[in-house]
């Protein structure tokens, strides 16, 4: 892709990040400046708009279609570059923090207040929470070196290296033998100057993937700083099959094996179970069994029911749903790996089914919302500048109709078990060759009644929430 016509040179061009990191930081101002000043409406303010509805969106269609480069244009990096200029950060990131939970417990902590505050009907509250996000970039990155907070903090981040391994294109090395032969390791350490080795022209990669070594999407931001740190053009931004880097049993650069990266299975099982939950809060029976949960623990407050919700949805389903087919390949397989072994080992086979759910739910509220950002921005425009600088509001732009997008929502669910079911079976033929159709059994129930689950979700009464969508 970096050899295409047109695309090909601004991705080389040392600084095609910087363009889309200050686009992004543009739409970032605009999301504060009226969250926080606007019309405090959440279907009439930029901040929830642009960020429920369009970004969330786009993020998951640029993963299914691309890859991962709203990191690649992450704006509170280009902030923290900015910073990194006045103050360089004097420690590494403490190795006994060098896994995914903070992330993982962040990840499940964002789905918890959006639900809990109703994040998508409070402009304000969404523009602090975009404020905390660069607060929290520039206080960690500025202790410590590296991308830090891309790699175990950020949960936008988490979700993106999951997801993203369901992405067609990858970054990998042209030539292996190329790369035998170097003896700078520019990718990973940077570009020295000749005259000053101690100046770094070009940096290597933040988040220590060493591009020989590397399999695949995870902790990958496509930033790019490889391309331009290594001096034999030996990088490539190349197409690839989806989901098949969850079956590479080697060991990764910066990740290792997935089989021991247990921080890994359990970010897997959140990203799924969580696709579920955020979509659960979407539709109507979500508040008979809120309701249920509060008699069960004799409270009128919200937030112990939604606690509730939450364990069951990101604990004791999970449990069930995949220590049970977990416990059974080990046996079926005759015992031949441990139940731990078969857990870490199986748990990334639901990605594809949970990316499914995840661009179901999305993919509804931008396809249903696609066209309400114009009214919006012309409300934000006429209250801020007192005139209709971009024409009178036309608050009857919406998007298509929910009925026309439930036939791609049952699509999305589809391909992504399908996906699932096709990544457990080379995993049972990786390991248990003799038996792989035994082994992997239990796997495709499981999908099977996870897809069926899904697909009850989104037949259900959408409940109208703030930004004029249902969840």
């Amino acid at each position: 892709m970096l050899r295409w016509p047109l695309v090909g040179p601004f991705l080389r061009w040392r600084h095609a990040r910087l363009s889309l990191q200050l686009a992004l930081l543009c739409l970032a101002v605009v999301v504060i400046l009226d969250g926080l000043f606007g019309r405090q409406v959440g279907p009439a303010n930029l901040a929830t708009v642009l960020t429920w509805v369009h970004y969330r969106g786009l993020l998951v269609v640029g993963l299914l279609a691309a890859g991962n480069f709203f990191c690649t244009g992450c704006p509170f990096v280009l902030v923290r570059d900015a910073a990194r200029r006045l103050h360089a950060p004097p420690v590494r990131w403490p190795l006994r923090f060098r896994r995914k939970w903070i992330g993982i417990a962040l990840f499940i902590g964002v789905l918890f207040a959006y639900e809990l505050f109703d994040l998508w009907a409070l402009p304000r509250a969404t523009a602090w929470l975009v404020l905390g996000y660069f607060l929290s970039a520039l206080a960690i990155d500025l202790v410590f070196t590296g991308a830090s907070f891309c790699k175990y903090v950020c949960p936008i981040g988490q979700f993106n290296f999951v997801a993203s391994t369901m992405s067609p294109l990858e970054v990998r090395v042209r030539q292996p033998e190329t790369c035998r032969s170097c003896r700078t390791a520019d990718c990973i350490k940077g570009r020295r100057a000749p005259d000053a080795p101690a100046v770094v022209v070009r940096r290597g990669c933040e988040l220590g993937l060493f591009l020989p070594a590397k399999v695949g999407n995870l902790d990958c931001t496509f930033c790019l700083d490889c391309v331009q740190a290594c001096p034999h053009d030996n990088i490539a931004l190349a197409t690839r099959l989806p989901g098949l880097e969850l079956v590479d049993a080697s060991r990764r650069s910066g990740v290792g094996r997935l089989v021991r990266r247990w921080d890994i299975a359990a970010l897997a099982v959140v990203f799924t179970f969580g696709a579920f939950l955020n979509a659960f809060g979407m539709v109507s029976p979500v508040y008979a069994v809120l309701g249920r949960l509060s008699a069960v623990l004799g409270t009128e407050s919200e937030w112990p029911a939604l606690a509730a919700l939450f364990v069951l949805a990101l604990a004791v389903v999970p449990a069930a749903a995949v220590g049970l087919p977990a416990a059974a390949t080990a046996w079926l397989s005759g015992g031949r790996a441990s139940l731990g072994t078969t857990l870490t080992t199986y748990a990334p086979a639901l990605l594809p089914l949970g990316f499914g759910v995840w661009l179901a739910h999305y993919g509804f509220h931008l396809l249903t919302g696609a066209l309400t950002v114009v009214p919006v921005a012309q409300g934000a425009v006429l209250d801020a500048f007192g005139f209709a600088v971009l024409g009178e509001p036309r608050w009857s732009w919406l998007g298509l109709r929910s009925g026309l997008v439930f036939p791609l929502q049952l699509g999305f669910v589809a391909l992504g078990a399908m996906g699932s079911v096709g990544v457990a079976y080379l995993l049972s033929e990786r390991d248990h060759p003799d038996r792989a159709g035994a082994a992997v059994t239990p796997w495709v129930l499981a999908v099977a009644a996870l897809a069926i689950a899904a697909v009850w979700v989104f037949s259900q009464p959408m409940e109208m929430r703030g930004v004029g969508f249902p969840g």
